[in-house]
């Protein structure tokens, strides 16, 4: 066993803990233990075995917190690959937990706190952190992935706004530094296969000894150092299958499900490489970017659920790969707009915005009821009428004001009964306050 270089003993009905002993491998490169009924805490020792590339815990019912000090392969050229998603983990995210991981999913577990401002990103390139109680803000720190290509935040409690620094990230410029041997990897003989689901990801491979399937959400890539991992991209029932090395061309961020609020961020219509976009569910107010015909790779693209405003810019129809669209139960108005990719969009895409018309909707913009300005104009007349607003408030109130004290001011019936009720409530206030002061006195002497 001292050359052990792969155990794989995932999709078993294995109980108890994870024996601390499996640390003692240190030639480990590979160690599966996933869709079993583990329990008990993660040991230590599994995280110094100093040659370990892909560690899996997976689907298991693991608790208690991560090991705070995380020092797999800290000394190798090649960064880890580390599942630790659907068990019951809890307690925070170590911030030193991204050294040297390339891969680091913790999707469906129960930890909470803020998103740790990581150290030492240059290597990660996916982060899942779907369906914790994360809690805070989205740090700019996380824009220090600079490798980032799957970012899946999604189904937390994150607030405040999205950072406005994504376009210092490889959504850009697509640029990742492949450090992984491949070779040396696929010597081992794993192979993973999965399961489609829609609008998701299916891995897929034909390697020789072992299976281990793994079922992926969406934007939930798992992008393994084997020879032959095919990954299928699904968007309403259509597949762009990637394969091997190709899979460095996938890139998707999850932001769904949270409390976000403010604007979008303009600068994330910088990000050119990205394929699949999902803000839904989230309090995010203003109007859409009309910069987001720059995300020309974006394929799904789904604002719903939140309470944007103002039209759908009509540069969205740049947008020649996008197949799925979503601006559903916003307070969106105007013309819905037509051609290219626009025409195989239905109603579904736009339900919830009264105020929309087109053929789409099959809602005539005829009516004056559907004559929205632009954004730019509706802003400005939003502004205005809120200053008339105000104006037309005050002059109200001085006005009757005025009435009030001038009728006042003359000798009749109206004016004898106002200074009647007037008196009256001085003289009857007078005598409730002297009651009450002789019982406070009483109360005093009988102490």
């Amino acid at each position: 066993m001292v050359y052990l270089l792969l155990l794989d003993i995932s999709n078993n009905n294995l109980t108890g803990i994870v024996p601390s002993w499996i640390g003692e491998f240190k030639s480990l490169n590979a160690l599966l233990l996933s869709n079993n009924s583990l329990e008990g805490e993660i040991p230590v020792s599994l995280f110094n075995i100093s040659d370990l590339q892909l560690l899996d815990l997976s689907a298991n019912t693991l608790s208690g917190g991560i090991p705070p000090h995380v020092n797999v392969n800290s000394d190798s050229k090649i960064p880890v690959v580390l599942l630790l998603h659907d068990n019951k983990l809890s307690g925070v995210i170590p911030d030193t937990l991204l050294t040297n991981v390339s891969v680091l999913d913790l999707r469906n577990n129960r930890l909470s706190g803020n998103i740790p401002m990581f150290t030492n990103l240059q290597d990660t390139h996916t982060l899942l952190l779907r369906g914790n109680n994360l809690t805070g803000s989205i740090p700019g720190q996380v824009c220090g992935l600079k490798s980032i290509q799957l970012l899946d935040l999604a189904n937390n409690r994150l607030n405040g706004s999205i950072p406005s620094c994504f376009s210092s990230t490889s959504f850009v410029s697509g640029k990742v530094n492949t450090l992984y041997d491949y070779d040396r990897f696929s010597r081992i003989g794993i192979s993973l296969t999965g399961f489609p689901q829609e609008k998701g990801f299916r891995v897929d491979t034909e390697l020789t000894d072992f299976k281990s399937p793994i079922v992926l959400d969406p934007f939930s890539i798992i992008y393994l150092p084997t020879a032959e991992i095919q990954i299928e991209f699904v968007t309403k029932h259509r597949y762009d299958a990637y394969v091997g090395r190709n899979l460095e061309l996938l890139f998707g961020m999850d932001l769904s499900g949270n409390e976000l609020s403010g604007d979008i961020p303009a600068d994330l219509g910088r990000l050119l490489e990205l394929q699949a976009l999902n803000l839904s569910h989230n309090n995010l107010s203003g109007l859409i970017p009309e910069n987001f015909s720059g995300l020309k790779s974006v394929e799904s693209l789904d604002l719903s659920f939140n309470r944007l405003h103002g039209r759908i810019p009509s540069q969205l129809t740049e947008l020649n790969s996008l197949s799925v669209f979503s601006v559903s139960f916003n307070n969106l108005s105007g013309v819905i707009p037509q051609g290219k990719q626009f025409n195989t969009f239905d109603a579904q895409s736009y339900l919830g915005n009264r105020l929309l018309c087109g053929q789409s909707i099959n809602t005539s913009c005829n009516s004056s009821y559907f004559q929205e300005p632009d954004n730019e104009v509706e802003a400005d007349e939003s502004a205005v009428d809120m200053v008339s607003f105000y104006w037309s408030l005050a002059a109200a109130y001085v006005s009757i004001l005025l009435g009030i004290l001038s009728s006042l001011s003359f000798e009749s019936p109206w004016s004898r009964f106002w200074f009647y009720l007037v008196d009256s409530f001085i003289h009857k206030t007078k005598n409730l306050l002297t009651y009450i002061m002789h019982i406070i006195i009483f109360l005093l002497q009988l102490s």
